[in-house]
């Protein structure tokens, strides 16, 4: 770290400290430490305004009145405590939209076609609002394709979203054609929105998932996986755990999506590369 960046980022602290709650370096430690611990995910230390105002937030809800105060009373609570749910819930960023990398949607169709006549098991990691698992879900039925699709996140608000399936009509990633073919247009007071369609939403079974946690309750093997810019958030020796976990709930030649920046040629024991970031499962 240079002395330029160095001195600019204790600028950054002393700024949200004179904000409205107390926030100082080694609050900002603390934050990285404990997210790490319980999600896995790895904070890098340009992030301390980003953690000043998604953590802010929740202390007022909570009544904390520093976060000193706060991280002391969330160390002090079992690892099953909701708060610890509320911390994660508010440090874990959600962006996505309908078909977001579509190549991997045509890859998928292309392999749906391929397994014609069988049920596949699909688990779609880091869901989100609901975006992708819908996604595939209409991938599916445009392929004819029967499957059953666990959609999982670690952030239970977003969850909430997914599972209502409800968005505006000016979604991003949603032709003419898929709005027409998969989703009811609301009416009256529900005018500017859209919902899928109940044949499409019974496809899905939305549960909250750590990839963090001891057990993984996912049920049989799965086909297909969907887990797209979710390393990229973990460091490498919890990149390559994660990585066998999810080895380890796959079929042989099961093929698993990862996001456009995400590179695994290094676990080759594991995946093997199929094409533009679509693995193999070894």
């Amino acid at each position: 770290m240079s002395a330029a960046a160095s001195t600019a980022e204790l600028a950054a602290l002393r700024t949200a400290a004179d904000q409205e709650f107390s926030f100082n370096a080694a609050d900002f430690d603390r934050v990285r430490e404990l997210i790490y611990k319980h999600a896995g995910i790895s904070l890098h230390a340009g992030k301390q305004a980003m953690v000043y105002s998604r953590l802010s937030r929740r202390l007022r809800e909570s009544g904390q009145r520093s976060f000193g105060q706060y991280l002391q009373s969330l160390e002090s609570t079992a690892a099953s405590d909701p708060e610890w749910q509320e911390f994660v819930n508010c440090l874990t960023t959600n962006l996505t939209s309908f078909f977001r990398e579509d190549h991997h949607f045509h890859a998928l169709a292309t392999d749906l076609k391929a397994r014609a006549g069988q049920n596949l098991r699909i688990w779609c990691n880091a869901a989100s609002t609901g975006e992708e698992p819908y996604s595939l879900a209409m991938t599916c039925a445009e392929a004819n394709a029967s499957a059953k699709i666990i959609a999982s996140d670690i952030d239970t608000k977003v969850l909430a979203t997914a599972s209502r399936g409800v968005y505006g009509a000016d979604a991003r990633g949603l032709s003419p054609e898929r709005l027409r073919a998969h989703f009811l247009r609301g009416k009256g007071a529900n005018s500017g929105s859209i919902r899928i369609k109940p044949e499409l939403a019974r496809m899905i079974e939305f549960r909250p998932h750590n990839l963090m946690e001891a057990r993984w309750s996912l049920g049989e093997p799965f086909d297909i996986v969907f887990c797209r810019n979710v390393m990229i958030y973990f460091d490498s020796p919890t990149q390559r755990r994660v990585l066998e976990r999810i080895h380890g709930v796959m079929k042989p030649k099961s093929l698993l999506f990862v996001g456009h920046s995400e590179n695994f040629t290094e676990s080759k024991d594991l995946f093997r590369l199929r094409g533009k970031t679509v693995y193999e499962r070894v």
